[in-house]
């Protein structure tokens, strides 16, 4: 059987290594990975891949930097040309990015099945390119690796029973991929108290919005002078910042790390603050409250468990949660599967007969 993986963020490496550690126990799978490029990143080095324990890219496009439409139309058209040369049995796409729906679109077109992990996710907010991209893939796929039941049921209510398709509750590869690299995390500077929060803040509702920026960094501000706060400024946020000459005080800025020194600052935090996807579910695989810093979440689960609050912008919200903090402690829940995701996502691939 061969593999045709197609990634183009840091995140999805990430996701994709933990995937590529159990393929590599089979001789009878071959995995070609593609890197299209669409996330140009410092800390994706060689180094990068050999710390994270991660196949080196077979194939690099460097489409990156441009508008959805051209990025998307570029990567279908080098894609086809690598799929048609590499004959897969299977394309293999992860989450929702342009890359994501690039690689789905080539699979449905060349008809070669098509394997989505992360399958079945839902902001319901139609003006996140994210869940224009998921929903499309979603709709093509011929196995859909879904990480929780919530994404399950939420296929099931737009009549994917009806789809020559399959359905497969298989939990979560980026919880996988925690229970290994926690155990070589590495602590990214020295100066970091006891107790501290850790902060992120990349989205564009939140970076593209003045309003909504200035209000999360006021109440970060006041937050900050309680408690530290750890906060990896992403290269896009930090030129906005700079444009808008935002007052930032008493947050802690660092440039972006490497992802085992981002698990350490996950692992040794009291509180995550963030409007990352994957972060607020890595708040719950270390048992740590999360205020999650957007209007709406994918990983709604978390929410109505009490594990995570949505504060959106709003400056008094933020401040109320933050002060109350009256977050679920009971994280003997079974929400994203027991840490085998890869190893059901293999074998259902092994299995497969169509």
């Amino acid at each position: 059987m061969k593999i045709l993986t197609i990634v183009g963020a840091r995140p999805q490496f990430i996701k994709a290594g933990t995937v590529s550690r159990e393929i590599g126990k089979y001789e009878n799978i071959e995995e070609i990975i593609l890197h299209t490029g669409q996330h140009y990143d410092a800390n994706m080095s060689n180094i990068f891949f050999e710390e994270m324990k991660i196949p080196k890219p077979n194939y690099f496009l460097g489409i990156g930097g441009k508008s959805h439409g051209a990025m998307t139309g570029q990567m279908i058209e080098k894609i086809e040309e690598i799929a048609l040369e590499e004959k897969p049995d299977w394309i293999m796409v992860y989450g929702d990015t342009n890359s994501t729906l690039a690689g789905s679109i080539v699979a449905v077109k060349l008809h070669i099945k098509l394997a989505h992990i992360e399958a079945g996710l839902r902001s319901f907010n139609m003006q996140m390119p994210e869940e224009i991209n998921r929903i499309l893939t979603d709709r093509v796929s011929t196995l859909l690796f879904c990480p929780t039941p919530i994404a399950v049921e939420n296929l099931f209510k737009e009549g994917f029973e009806n789809f020559n398709c399959k359905l497969v509750k298989s939990g979560d590869v980026m919880y996988d991929g925690i229970l290994f690299y926690k155990e070589i995390a590495e602590k990214p500077f020295d100066s970091i108290g006891k107790e501290f929060i850790l902060c992120t803040i990349h989205r564009a509702e939140n970076t593209d919005n003045e309003e909504r920026l200035r209000s999360i960094f006021d109440a970060l501000s006041q937050i900050g002078k309680e408690k530290q706060i750890i906060l990896p400024l992403h290269p896009r946020t930090k030129k906005i910042i700079e444009k808008l000459n935002l007052e930032v005080s008493n947050i802690t800025i660092i440039e972006p790390v490497g992802y085992l020194e981002m698990v350490w600052l996950i692992k040794n935090c009291t509180l995550i603050m963030t409007d990352s996807g994957g972060l607020q579910k890595e708040a719950f695989f270390f048992e740590k409250p999360c205020i999650v810093l957007r209007d709406e979440t994918e990983w709604i689960e978390l929410v109505e468990k009490g594990f995570n609050k949505l504060a959106g912008a709003d400056k008094d919200k933020i401040l109320s949660i933050y002060k109350h903090q009256n977050f679920s402690q009971n994280f003997d829940i079974d929400l994203y599967g027991l840490g085998n995701a890869s190893q059901i996502i293999v074998n259902e691939l092994l299995s497969y007969e169509k």
